[in-house]
């Protein structure tokens, strides 16, 4: 398996996925994709029932990494994911809230959100993949609350490995800040922003555009910009749908919050590869973007100054990265249609399939949505405790409202389950009039040395930090 840009770069030349991994974003700002998406033979997928999550980690992760000996990789796999990282030799439990309705619980990890999935796997890929050229490599990284520590905690310690992890200042919830800004490890670095998520975003996007500077400092990326994330993703929607279609084989939906777009594209990848995926329901909260674009084929990301501030900040996004990695999908995967449309949103703010072939294929894709508010993450949480028994965070409420509103009683609805609701106490005192129940590890948490710099919302500030801090490879 080899993959391109969609922007069209590798196309001549596709590159192996050990390059890829390193790399980042694509030598002309577009994002890494397969060639092809590997699809499951015939009853591939149901001999597959009741394995372990290793099992199907490699069954999947097996058709995306060519270079990597089938032994290694399986030794990899097996390091990432744990019972003592993730709580139980499940990894990924599929929890049923009623007949026909689960949740798909990936927030087991050692940061306590979904995002451990794909970045314990690629702290151990990075890893390997450096000492294996003899390389070392600056991770410069956007995070709007979860990515960030999962990143932090999956790379700390690493010799061959500096972290520059960005996050908008003020915009994230005490508990993940105080997981991010606790550590104290010499390669770890945070820094505060002074703006929102979508410019943490855009200074990561500027830098690694530097050719230049990306070179000289090995410049790769952790945000779900890099392919391996997705490729991560994908093996838990496989698992869901093993667990989750109650015997019959047949297709469930699925209800996915989102905000950067990585988390429903792995459920799209999914569907292509032949996972029975029918309706991908896409949730956001009041940063409600993606929304309008498939209710309506108007993409119009907003400004900062339009991007809330909610009480499901890890959504709070209008630029979704991923975005156009699916964009790439229904314009037949055409890089030449997908930078007229990325100029277009450069010069005019937006774009509008509306009408168009690839409208068409957007519906084909089976992707719905639908829009959550604050009060209704009060409301869910509030139902889903005493309707289930179950505390879920705001992110998940959102997931879990928009999916109850999709329910077709004839087909199994999983819910992405985001994050626990331990890092968002101040929403789950307000909806339930007490503090969630948090792992011992986690005490006092908030209250322990914080470690950040607050940084001008400037790429070339942010550059000469990551000049002065990392360490040159050229």
């Amino acid at each position: 398996m080899n993959y391109v840009s969609t922007r069209g770069a590798w196309h001549e030349a596709p590159q192996p996925f050990s390059a890829i991994l390193l790399e980042g974003l694509a030598p002309d700002g577009g994002l890494a994709v397969p060639e092809r998406y590997p699809a499951f033979a015939p009853g591939e997928l149901e001999r597959l029932a009741g394995a372990p999550y290793r099992d199907i980690a490699y069954a999947v992760l097996s058709r995306f990494v060519g270079d990597i000996p089938a032994g290694d990789l399986k030794a990899l796999i097996g390091r990432a994911y744990t019972a003592e990282k993730f709580g139980s030799d499940a990894i990924v439990p599929v929890r049923e809230l009623e007949p026909g309705v689960a949740l798909l619980q990936v927030s087991n990890g050692p940061t306590l959100a979904f995002k451990d999935i794909a970045l314990q796997l690629l702290g151990e890929l990075f890893e390997y993949a450096l000492a294996r050229e003899g390389r070392r490599i600056t991770i410069l990284g956007a995070t709007s609350g979860d990515t960030g520590s999962s990143a932090e905690v999956a790379m700390r310690g690493r010799k061959r490995i500096d972290v520059f992890m960005l996050s908008p200042h003020g915009r994230m919830s005490p508990f993940q800040q105080a997981q991010m800004f606790s550590l104290d490890d010499a390669n770890i670095h945070n820094l505060a922003v002074e703006g929102t998520f979508d410019d943490c975003q855009d200074i990561v996007k500027a830098i690694s555009a530097d050719a230049a500077f990306k070179r000289r400092y090995a410049i790769g990326a952790v945000n779900s910009i890099n392919w391996a994330r997705i490729a991560a993703q994908v093996v838990y929607y496989v698992h869901g749908w093993l667990a989750a279609r109650l015997g019959s084989g047949g297709p469930i939906d699925v209800a996915v919050p989102s905000g950067n777009f990585g988390n429903i594209l792995a459920a799209h990848v999914a569907k292509r590869m032949g996972v029975p995926l029918r309706r991908l329901i896409l949730a956001t909260n009041e940063n409600d973007v993606l929304d309008e674009f498939f209710r309506t084929g108007r993409y119009r990301p907003r400004s900062a100054a339009e991007t809330h501030a909610t009480s499901s900040p890890s959504m709070d996004i209008s630029k979704a990265s991923n975005f156009e990695r699916y964009v790439y999908d229904v314009v037949g995967r055409d890089p030449a249609a997908v930078r007229d449309l990325w100029a277009r949103l450069a010069n005019d703010g937006g774009f509008d399939l509306a009408g168009t072939d690839a409208w068409k294929a957007v519906g084909a894709s089976g992707i719905v949505s639908g829009r959550s508010t604050h009060a209704d993450r009060i409301a869910t949480i509030r139902d889903a405790a005493s309707r289930y028994g179950v505390v879920v965070d705001p992110h998940t409420a959102d997931g879990l409202k928009v999916g109850r509103e999709h329910r077709d009683p004839a087909v199994p609805l999983l819910c992405v389950e985001t994050a626990l609701p331990a890092k968002f106490a101040a929403t789950i005192r307000e909806a339930l009039g007490r503090d969630p129940s948090r792992p011992p590890a986690f005490d006092g948490l908030e209250s322990r040395p914080q470690h950040r710099t607050v940084i001008a919302n400037d790429a070339d500030v942010v550059r000469a930090f990551v000049a002065a801090h990392a360490q040159p490879v050229e």
